[in-house]
Protein backbone atom coordinates (compact mmCIF):
# COMPACT_ATOMS: atom_id res chain seq x y z
CA UNK A 1 0.00 0.00 0.00
CA UNK A 2 1.10 3.40 -0.62
CA UNK A 3 2.08 5.73 1.50
CA UNK A 4 0.04 8.97 0.32
CA UNK A 5 -4.04 8.62 -0.95
CA UNK A 6 -6.49 10.74 -2.56
CA UNK A 7 -9.21 13.36 -1.04
CA UNK A 8 -11.44 15.47 -2.25
CA UNK A 9 -12.82 18.66 -1.34
CA UNK A 10 -16.12 18.79 -2.44
CA UNK A 11 -16.83 22.21 -1.57
CA UNK A 12 -14.10 23.29 -4.55
CA UNK A 13 -14.86 20.72 -6.84
CA UNK A 14 -16.60 21.72 -10.28
CA UNK A 15 -17.69 18.24 -11.08
CA UNK A 16 -15.51 18.31 -14.36
CA UNK A 17 -14.97 14.90 -13.75
CA UNK A 18 -11.40 14.75 -15.43
CA UNK A 19 -10.51 12.36 -12.60
CA UNK A 20 -12.36 9.79 -13.63
CA UNK A 21 -10.68 9.26 -16.83
CA UNK A 22 -7.36 9.61 -15.38
CA UNK A 23 -7.73 7.47 -12.37
CA UNK A 24 -6.30 3.30 -13.59
CA UNK A 25 -7.99 2.30 -10.81
CA UNK A 26 -11.62 3.95 -11.04
CA UNK A 27 -10.86 5.14 -7.18
CA UNK A 28 -13.03 8.03 -8.13
CA UNK A 29 -16.64 8.42 -7.98
CA UNK A 30 -18.43 11.45 -8.76
CA UNK A 31 -22.20 9.52 -8.00
CA UNK A 32 -20.44 10.18 -4.01
CA UNK A 33 -18.34 12.51 -4.44
CA UNK A 34 -15.88 9.98 -2.67
CA UNK A 35 -12.79 8.28 -3.30
CA UNK A 36 -12.71 5.04 -2.97
CA UNK A 37 -9.51 4.28 -0.19
CA UNK A 38 -9.55 0.52 -0.91
CA UNK A 39 -9.01 0.84 -4.85
CA UNK A 40 -6.21 4.32 -4.47
CA UNK A 41 -2.82 3.65 -5.33
CA UNK A 42 -1.93 7.06 -4.55
CA UNK A 43 -0.64 7.99 -8.00
CA UNK A 44 -1.51 11.60 -7.85
CA UNK A 45 -3.37 11.43 -11.80
CA UNK A 46 -6.63 12.58 -10.52
CA UNK A 47 -4.65 15.31 -8.43
CA UNK A 48 -3.19 16.23 -11.43
CA UNK A 49 -6.05 16.50 -13.75
CA UNK A 50 -8.33 17.82 -11.50
CA UNK A 51 -9.11 21.15 -12.79
CA UNK A 52 -10.32 22.88 -10.28
CA UNK A 53 -7.72 21.63 -7.69
CA UNK A 54 -10.61 19.83 -5.95
CA UNK A 55 -8.14 16.58 -5.37
CA UNK A 56 -4.90 16.49 -2.94
CA UNK A 57 -2.84 13.55 -2.26
CA UNK A 58 -2.04 13.47 1.44
CA UNK A 59 -0.89 10.71 4.08
CA UNK A 60 -2.80 7.80 5.69
CA UNK A 61 -0.47 8.28 8.47
CA UNK A 62 0.50 11.88 9.64
CA UNK A 63 3.79 12.65 11.65
CA UNK A 64 3.32 13.56 15.23
CA UNK A 65 2.52 17.17 16.09
CA UNK A 66 5.32 18.96 17.12
CA UNK A 67 5.73 20.75 20.77
CA UNK A 68 5.33 24.46 20.91
CA UNK A 69 6.99 26.46 23.75
CA UNK A 70 4.33 28.21 26.01
CA UNK A 71 5.49 31.65 24.77
CA UNK A 72 4.59 30.54 21.31
CA UNK A 73 1.55 29.17 21.87
CA UNK A 74 0.69 32.24 24.29
CA UNK A 75 1.23 34.54 21.10
CA UNK A 76 -0.83 32.73 18.61
CA UNK A 77 -3.97 32.67 21.41
CA UNK A 78 -3.50 36.53 21.14
CA UNK A 79 -3.60 36.41 17.53
CA UNK A 80 -6.77 33.78 17.60
CA UNK A 81 -8.34 36.47 20.31
CA UNK A 82 -7.42 39.52 17.73
CA UNK A 83 -8.69 37.35 14.33
CA UNK A 84 -12.38 36.86 16.72
CA UNK A 85 -12.51 40.59 17.43
CA UNK A 86 -12.05 41.56 13.71
CA UNK A 87 -14.70 38.84 13.28
CA UNK A 88 -17.14 40.30 15.54
CA UNK A 89 -16.65 43.84 14.05
CA UNK A 90 -17.56 42.94 10.60
CA UNK A 91 -20.76 41.05 11.44
CA UNK A 92 -21.20 44.19 13.08
CA UNK A 93 -20.53 45.75 10.00
CA UNK A 94 -22.57 42.97 7.90
CA UNK A 95 -25.65 43.07 10.62
CA UNK A 96 -25.89 46.98 10.50
CA UNK A 97 -25.67 48.25 6.72
CA UNK A 98 -27.62 48.60 4.09
CA UNK A 99 -24.88 48.91 0.93
CA UNK A 100 -25.02 45.72 -1.01
CA UNK A 101 -20.93 45.98 -1.44
CA UNK A 102 -20.26 46.72 2.54
CA UNK A 103 -21.98 43.25 3.25
CA UNK A 104 -20.21 41.15 0.52
CA UNK A 105 -16.95 42.87 2.12
CA UNK A 106 -18.03 42.50 5.32
CA UNK A 107 -18.74 38.75 4.44
CA UNK A 108 -15.39 38.03 2.80
CA UNK A 109 -13.55 39.62 6.29
CA UNK A 110 -15.95 37.52 8.56
CA UNK A 111 -15.24 34.34 6.11
CA UNK A 112 -10.76 35.42 6.09
CA UNK A 113 -10.85 35.60 9.79
CA UNK A 114 -12.61 32.37 10.38
CA UNK A 115 -10.07 30.54 8.42
CA UNK A 116 -7.29 32.39 10.03
CA UNK A 117 -8.23 31.27 13.24
CA UNK A 118 -9.06 27.34 11.93
CA UNK A 119 -5.03 27.69 11.04
CA UNK A 120 -3.99 29.09 14.21
CA UNK A 121 -5.92 26.98 16.46
CA UNK A 122 -4.46 23.75 14.19
CA UNK A 123 -0.80 25.56 14.30
CA UNK A 124 -1.49 25.73 18.69
CA UNK A 125 -1.85 21.97 18.54
CA UNK A 126 -5.40 22.29 18.54
CA UNK A 127 -8.28 20.42 15.65
CA UNK A 128 -6.08 17.77 14.70
CA UNK A 129 -7.26 14.90 13.48
CA UNK A 130 -4.74 12.26 15.41
CA UNK A 131 -4.05 14.90 18.55
CA UNK A 132 -4.43 14.75 22.23
CA UNK A 133 -7.01 17.72 22.03
CA UNK A 134 -9.80 15.64 19.14
CA UNK A 135 -9.24 12.46 21.18
CA UNK A 136 -10.06 14.45 24.71
CA UNK A 137 -12.93 16.24 23.04
CA UNK A 138 -14.63 13.56 21.38
CA UNK A 139 -14.80 11.11 24.45
CA UNK A 140 -16.36 14.49 26.63
CA UNK A 141 -18.58 14.42 23.42
CA UNK A 142 -19.11 10.84 24.27
CA UNK A 143 -19.42 11.04 28.28
CA UNK A 144 -22.48 13.94 27.00
CA UNK A 145 -24.50 12.03 24.69
CA UNK A 146 -27.90 10.97 24.97
CA UNK A 147 -28.50 8.66 21.80
CA UNK A 148 -27.37 5.51 21.72
CA UNK A 149 -26.76 6.12 17.39
CA UNK A 150 -24.19 9.24 18.36
CA UNK A 151 -22.81 7.14 20.94
CA UNK A 152 -21.98 4.27 18.65
CA UNK A 153 -20.93 7.14 15.56
CA UNK A 154 -18.54 8.87 18.41
CA UNK A 155 -17.38 5.50 19.15
CA UNK A 156 -16.28 4.69 15.64
CA UNK A 157 -14.88 7.54 15.37
CA UNK A 158 -12.34 7.33 18.23
CA UNK A 159 -11.68 3.56 16.52
CA UNK A 160 -10.83 4.97 13.16
CA UNK A 161 -8.57 7.74 14.30
CA UNK A 162 -5.10 7.28 14.99
CA UNK A 163 -4.36 8.93 17.77
CA UNK A 164 -0.13 9.79 18.15
CA UNK A 165 0.06 11.78 21.62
Amino acid sequence: MNKIRAVRNLRICSKDCLCLYVCPTGATDTETGQIDFSKCIGCGACSKACPSGAISMVPYQYPKQQLKDELVIAKLNKLIQSKAEQEQMAEHIYNSSNNNIEKQLAKAFIRANRLMSEDLYRESGFMLPQSKNTKDFLESLLEQANEEILKKDIEKLIKLLDFNE
